[in-house]
């Protein structure tokens, strides 16, 4: 048997040499399409493909989520900071599968502990929080510290920064898929680098992020960014989204 099994072995070896000289080398060439060209970022530019969602400039692409109004977040020193009460803000556009980055900082003065120092959070097309908070020296519960998909996976590693230092996340984000009928064929996944450290690799959502319950699944398209009202004056600045 042994005999045997060792010359099947040596066959297929002969015939794989042999294909592989009668083949050539352009048969595996694939030339289009051809990826189209884009201009990476350095630093605070974003990629050339990139849709600039905050520029420290102005609040034109978010609105209140509330009721579609002006965001009132208030934009000074080109960083935009919660005002506490004035509630959540969007985007305009809505967005599917994207590479995102956001830059933010938790207030420097350090106020309260656990979930109620330095609160907001990054909503995937408004239903699924990446969460932000001053994890630096502040426990609280591991699936809801940043860079945690809130309530759901706690991050490979707490790469956090001191209060009043500007943080990054890129956040790498596939949609649910769902058929016309509302049933899940495929659920989202995340991947997030947190100041240059991935915490979180292909992480499967389970449904939408909430404070109480379980996690479920709401048939949706296109969804706006979300950026959380939690009370506390969080700044964000740098935001730009890629479609992918």
């Amino acid at each position: 048997m042994t005999r045997r099994l060792s010359f099947v072995a040596i066959l297929a070896t002969l015939v794989a040499s042999v294909a592989a000289q009668e083949w050539p080398p352009q048969l595996t060439e694939v030339w289009k399409p051809e990826p189209p060209v884009v201009t990476p970022g350095d630093g605070a530019t974003p990629p050339s493909d990139a849709i600039v969602l905050f520029d420290g400039t102005s609040l034109e692409a978010w609105q209140s989520m509330r009721d579609g109004s002006a965001a009132r977040w208030h934009l000074a020193d080109g960083a935009m900071t919660v005002v506490p009460k004035a509630g959540d803000i969007r985007t305009k556009e809505v967005f599917g599968d994207v590479q995102l980055h956001v830059e933010w900082r938790t207030p420097a003065v350090v106020r309260g502990e656990g979930q109620g120092r330095g609160n907001s959070g990054v909503f995937l097309q408004g239903r699924y929080e990446v969460q932000v908070l001053d994890s630096h020296g502040n426990r609280t519960y591991a699936n809801g510290q940043a860079a945690s998909i809130y309530k759901q996976h706690i991050p490979m590693v707490n790469a956090s920064l001191p209060p009043g230092t500007w943080q990054r996340y890129d956040i790498y984000y596939r949609a649910p898929v769902f058929r016309p009928n509302g049933e899940l064929v495929r659920k989202a996944a995340v991947t997030v680098v947190h100041n240059g450290v991935l915490v979180l690799l292909d992480a499967e959502i389970q449904g939408g992020t909430t404070y109480t319950g379980l996690p479920r699944y709401d048939p949706h398209g296109d969804e706006p960014i979300v950026l959380q009202d939690h009370g506390n004056p969080v700044s964000y600045r740098n935001i730009w989204v890629r479609r992918l």
